[in-house]
């Protein structure tokens, strides 16, 4: 005991002598430095933003072609079909210097990659090397990519852009000795790619849909908020007013702002002050994504409505209502390719059960599945985000590669569901077969989480047909008589999504002249301070803090959405009422 007892103060001493040498470490705060780095971030950050607007009136004065970072050639162009839409097919031509007679394996089945026309333009799935794109010509696939041009023909129907899709996919299939190619559907082209299958029967081969929604009235309550806006704005007839103020157009910058909205606290927020956090190192990524991003593109009057009506308000596909044209009516189970769908639950935008809720819907059980003679494989990622489907290299260089690699096993599969598992002991995303492995367990129809429809769905369908009825029949002629494409031109450059990023251009900000200006002198001398300086963590303490606030704003607006909807369209009482954790 005596010997024990002097110790613990030498201890205790000893301890915060080491507290204080570790703690020296560190240089002392200095608000000076900080102060200077902080004004040359901010000069930086201002000068991005500055050409991020040159980069985008640029880009809209090339005509807004489509943003491949590949060679390639122009096979055919749906404008100038009997029928005429704005799509064209291209054929990828060379790859990193290596023409296709280099890359292309003639026994490998070509592959046609639709991108999404959901308000911005194409090239998502082949903006950089490691895409779709370059995964498949990498595989040994001869690849062709679906394009559209900014504005639409006149009055343009989905009926027509199927013929067009048709059309394609009988060229690429004769110039390969009638192989049926595989389609790859991005997004919101997932639908059309699906709507295809179900046309070309024995002429399409495997159907890829990479985060796309086909059950529109699937998700989370409180998480998933873009299944009910359609009811919260009353149905189809605002898309219609929009359509009429723009002279039959309707344009794509109003769907990229809904996407902006659903994660503010991440499209608005974390994406500028990542940007001001590391502008030495960021700048080029970001102005890379925001070519993208920023082009929008429009859809025709017809096809806004087919889409809102029949899709996010009507949930029509699913149930095999959808009509094509005044003849047609769209049928899943007509599908006898191979289907793989690719999901992620850190998709807000198409998560898991609206890119799966349809299988339980078309296919009463497993048995049923199987007596359609139908192979469905699924394949999640836990967290990537809706975008990084599409975009994200890591995706690109193991989820898609092993897609393309398991395209022979899957179409030998039995009829039947299978989840797609991905064995990589390495964790290095970047590798080949059999570093990797992959093996299809099956599945029951019943292991899906098939979702129940709230019954105030169909109310807000009913609504909105009443609602489009009375707007077109007494309101949209005249409309349509006060609107003159000086109005729909107008219109379209004072949209936000635009005036917040052009007012950064020197064109319409002399001021920023004098940031380019500084920017040059600031690049020449610079020297960051150190990630680790006290004052930065607390900047970035500061940035996280906003951004949860944020957060919890959204949270609680998701949840008084979902309150009004049931508000004005009945149903079964929302577990998110019950939530001890939601806001009230």
């Amino acid at each position: 005991m005596n010997i024990v007892t002097p110790m613990k103060p030498l201890i205790a001493a000893n301890t915060e002598a080491a507290s204080e040498r570790v703690v020296s470490t560190h240089a002392p705060p200095d608000p000076l430095a900080y102060g200077r780095d902080l004004w040359e971030r901010s000069v930086l950050f201002l000068d991005t933003l500055r050409q991020r607007a040159d980069n985008m009136i640029a880009h809209d004065r090339a005509g807004m072609p489509p943003l491949l970072d590949f060679k390639y050639e122009t096979l055919l162009d749906a404008r100038q079909f009997e029928r005429p839409a704005n799509y064209a097919l291209l054929r990828v031509t060379e790859v990193d210097g290596n023409c296709w007679d280099d890359c292309v394996d003639a026994a490998k089945p070509p592959v046609i990659v639709v991108d999404p026309r959901a308000g911005h333009g194409p090239g998502i799935g082949g903006f950089k090397r490691d895409s779709e794109v370059g995964m498949a010509m990498a595989e040994g696939h001869p690849v062709y990519f679906v394009i559209f041009f900014p504005e639409p023909e006149p009055d343009q129907t989905l009926e027509a852009v199927l013929f067009a899709l048709r059309r394609f996919v009988e060229e690429v299939a004769a110039r390969h000795d009638d192989t049926a190619p595989v389609l790859y559907g991005n997004c919101q082209a997932g639908w059309a790619v699906v709507l295809l299958a179900a046309h070309c029967e024995g002429l399409a081969g495997p159907v890829v849909l990479n985060g796309s929604p086909l059950s529109y009235w699937a998700g989370e309550e409180g998480v998933n908020p873009m299944r009910i806006s359609g009811g919260l704005l009353g149905g189809a007839w605002l898309a219609h007013l929009t359509a009429d103020l723009g002279d039959g157009r309707f344009d794509g910058a109003w769907l990229a702002q809904n996407f902006e909205s659903l994660k503010p606290e991440k499209a608005i927020w974390e994406k500028y002050a990542n940007l001001l956090e590391n502008v030495d190192t960021e700048r080029d990524r970001f102005l890379e994504f925001e070519r993208w991003w920023n082009g929008f593109y429009t859809l025709s009057r017809p096809e806004i409505l087919s889409i809102t009506q029949n899709l996010f308000i009507g949930n029509r596909l699913e149930s095999g209502e959808m009509p094509i044209g005044d003849h047609c009516v769209a049928d899943l189970r007509k599908i006898k390719s191979p289907v793989i769908v690719f999901a992620s639950y850190g998709d807000n935008i198409t998560p898991p059960a609206q890119a799966l809720g349809w299988i339980p819907v078309v296919y009463k059980d497993t048995a049923d599945l199987k007596a359609a003679g139908q192979r469905i494989v699924y394949l999640t990622n836990d967290h990537v985000g809706h975008l990084g489907i599409f975009v994200s290299a890591s995706v690109a260089k193991l989820e898609h590669r092993a897609i393309l690699e398991s395209l022979g096993r899957i179409e030998k599969l039995k009829p039947g569901l299978y989840e797609m598992k991905i064995d990589n002991p390495s964790g290095d995303p970047d590798c080949h077969a059999p570093h990797y492995k992959v093996r299809f367990e099956p599945r029951k129809i019943s292991d899906l989480d098939a979702y129940a429809p709230d019954r105030g769905f169909d109310a807000a369908r009913r609504a909105s047909e009443i609602n489009e009825a009375f707007y077109a029949t007494f309101v949209s002629p005249w409309v349509q008589l006060m609107t003159t494409p000086a109005s729909a031109e107008m219109m379209k450059w004072m949209h936000p999504m635009r005036t917040s990023r052009l007012m950064f251009s020197e064109r319409f900000n002399p001021w920023m002249r004098l940031v380019r200006q500084a920017a040059d002198n600031i690049s020449g001398t610079r020297e960051p301070l150190d990630p680790n300086d006290p004052m930065i963590l607390r900047e970035r303490a500061a940035i996280k803090a906003i951004g949860k606030a944020i957060e919890r704003a959204r949270i609680d607006r998701d949840a008084k959405y979902e309150r009004a909807f049931k508000t004005l369209y009945g149903g079964e009482t929302s577990d998110i009422e019950n939530d001890p954790h939601m806001p009230v």
